[in-house]
């Protein structure tokens, strides 16, 4: 019987483990992370560090969430060197201006941004949300739903998971990643690739999230025209002034049936 391949999302390490007051040796499984460098046409954007695989879902969903392309099919191809590097092919007729959006990112990382400019410059890229009901079951469910599908936590403790969910709560896709926005984005890259292979309209789809709801976590769901995010934990006050202004369904604290609608209280069906 061949030997299975090892999983490159995990490492085991060895530890020392204090139990019942003795000490011993062991071995224990953590979480992967090493650096991707995110390249366009042979120009590097951005170093990310996540945990390897999917990693051609990672660089769609993240030219996409963050603007950089308007449309998933935008991006023709992702080339992996298996050294730590993504290339990113552009369509033809594509064109991107890769240093503007190198200065952009330096920018808002080392000074920041107010949040009205925030908003608005979400606003200009990413429409308000089209009408959507969906029902109250089914939000009481989903961060339940998405826990069961998080093997590699299991096994370390130590991912986040992110996942795209039908109004009906079926899992569409959902990813794991030592990085929150890195799991979205894996998942928003291969629910956007899936929904462009099977070609026309795409029904609305929410994305759910294993941690809290900061403003970039709700800017990637309205950068990938979702209808709003759900998460285990607490919205940021920009995350809830952003879900407002686009129209966004946001709730917060979905445990156990429970959950806080911060935003789009309108949207559901009891």
């Amino acid at each position: 019987m061949p030997t299975p391949e090892p999983d490159p999302r995990t490492v085991e390490v060895s530890v020392e483990r204090r139990e019942g007051g003795g000490a011993r040796g062991a071995l224990d499984a953590v979480a992967a992370e090493e650096p991707l460098e995110i390249a366009i046409e042979g120009e590097p954007i951005a170093v990310v560090m996540r945990t390897p695989g999917d990693d051609e879902d990672l660089v769609r969903g993240f030219l996409l969430t963050e603007g950089i392309v308007l449309r998933v099919e935008e991006v023709a191809a992702v080339e992996l060197d298996g050294e730590g590097r993504a290339d990113a092919r552009l369509a033809p007729g594509v064109a991107i201006d890769t240093e503007q959006f190198r200065r952009s990112m330096f920018t808002s990382s080392s000074c920041g941004v107010c949040g009205k400019a925030s908003i608005e410059a979400v606003m200009l890229h990413a429409p308000a949300a089209e009408p959507f009901e969906v029902p109250s079951a089914v939000i009481a469910r989903l961060t339940d739903e998405l826990r069961t599908r998080q093997p590699t936590f299991d096994a370390t403790g130590g991912l986040h998971a992110a996942g795209v969910f039908g109004l009906d709560g079926e899992a569409l896709v959902v990813r794991e990643d030592v990085g929150r926005h890195n799991a979205v984005d894996k998942a928003v890259g291969a629910f956007a690739r899936e929904a462009s292979g099977a070609g026309g309209p795409r029904p609305p789809a929410l994305l759910v999230v294993s941690g809290r709801q900061s403003f970039e976590i709700v800017q990637k769901a309205a950068m990938a025209r979702l209808a709003g995010v759900v998460g285990v934990s607490a919205p940021s006050s920009l995350a809830v002034d952003l879900a407002r202004e686009l129209g966004l369904l946001l709730v917060g604290f979905a445990r156990e049936g429970d959950y806080n609608i911060y935003a789009g209280a309108d949207r559901l069906a009891d």
